[in-house]
């Protein structure tokens, strides 16, 4: 099958990473033509103009429609593509100029319909951005599930760096509207209908995140929060991993409890986990100051998603409430 490709991009009043990510697309190294569709989700200050400046350099379609979320925008935007494969990224990437060669060279290898990438800080972000991409991708914290080559074929796409045909999008109906949580969801459908997953570990971008410690809060908080309510829709899906957040904090609470009864070899073991992952970091990095952000980096990611992830269990679990009413904050009408 010949690929045409479609980039799919929502946006949300971000017209200065617009900028970046359109302008990482002129240097782009490609065998195929490719269309740009960015679906501006009701946003108060609009990327209009931003990507009118590029309109001589690439092929781009523009829709402005009323905020619905980003799972709305991208089955928008692909309902409007001309392509038969479409590649959605997150505003706030950059690509490399490789990126489509490697979709490209995979594809054609062992073609799946549907794919993910991982992500990487690039070096001109901040520190904090650099802290918490190291924080979200090291196997020190999240096992490596964003991105590890052990873990290919049951590979859950992430929606800012994903690939997915047109067949297997009109076959599932796209995304939902949770949010976060809509590309696991979409991912497990996808397998449900009989289409398979895949990690293509050289197809990746670079990703910036959250730019304050409060906006990473809040966000790995949502994610702790739909984790259980995926696993509610999905229970063949279902992990002991998912708590490991959540018993990491109520195991600090412990040992300072215990601390103060002179057991001190529980918080001991917390001392060298932390040592561990500022070492790697400091590898990974090769900065302190970065290495020692990644402490603080790790400790709001285990904190925000493994309060989340208990508060939503005992809600869905124990006391039955219904998601959507009790949560209305991760879903769109």
């Amino acid at each position: 099958m010949q690929l045409q490709f479609s980039f799919i991009i929502p946006v949300y009043n971000r017209p200065d990473e617009t900028q970046e990510l359109l302008q990482s697309f002129v240097g782009l190294k490609t065998q195929t033509d490719f269309e740009i569709v960015i679906v501006e989700d009701g946003s108060t200050t609009p990327s209009k103009d931003i990507v009118e400046m590029f309109k001589s350099k690439l092929n781009i379609s523009y829709f402005f429609k009323e905020n619905s979320g980003p799972g709305d925008s991208r089955n928008f935007g692909m309902q409007h593509a001309k392509g038969n494969y479409f590649i959605i990224l997150d505003s706030d990437c950059i690509l490399p100029e490789n990126y489509l060669l490697e979709v490209e060279k995979a594809l054609n290898s062992n073609y799946v319909d549907c794919f993910g990438g991982p992500d990487a800080a690039h070096q001109s972000f901040t520190n904090l951005q650099k802290a918490i991409n190291f924080s979200m991708t090291s196997f020190i914290t999240t096992g490596g599930i964003r991105g590890n080559k052990n873990s290919v074929d049951t590979f859950q796409p992430r929606s800012f760096n994903m690939g997915i045909s047109k067949e297997a999008f009109l076959a599932s109906g796209g995304f939902g509207n949770i949010h976060p949580g809509e590309d696991p969801d979409l991912s497990i459908r996808l397998w449900n209908l009989g289409y398979k997953t895949t990690l293509i570990p050289e197809a990746f971008v670079y990703h910036k995140r959250r730019i304050s410690w409060r906006k990473f809060y809040n966000q790995v908080h949502k994610f702790g929060l739909v984790r259980p309510i995926l696993n509610l829709w999905h229970p063949a899906t279902k992990k002991i991993t998912y708590w490991f957040p959540t018993l990491f904090c109520l195991g600090v609470i412990a040992s300072m409890l215990l601390f103060f009864l002179n057991i001190t070899w529980f918080l001991m073991l917390y001392a060298v986990y932390f040592i561990v992952a500022f070492l790697i970091a400091l590898i990974s990095t090769k900065s302190i100051l970065v290495a020692l952000l990644s402490l603080v980096a790790i400790s709001i990611q285990f904190l925000g998603y493994g309060y989340g992830f208990l508060k939503s269990t005992v809600a869905i679990s124990v006391f039955k409430k219904n998601p959507e009413t009790y949560f209305p904050n991760l879903f769109f009408k």
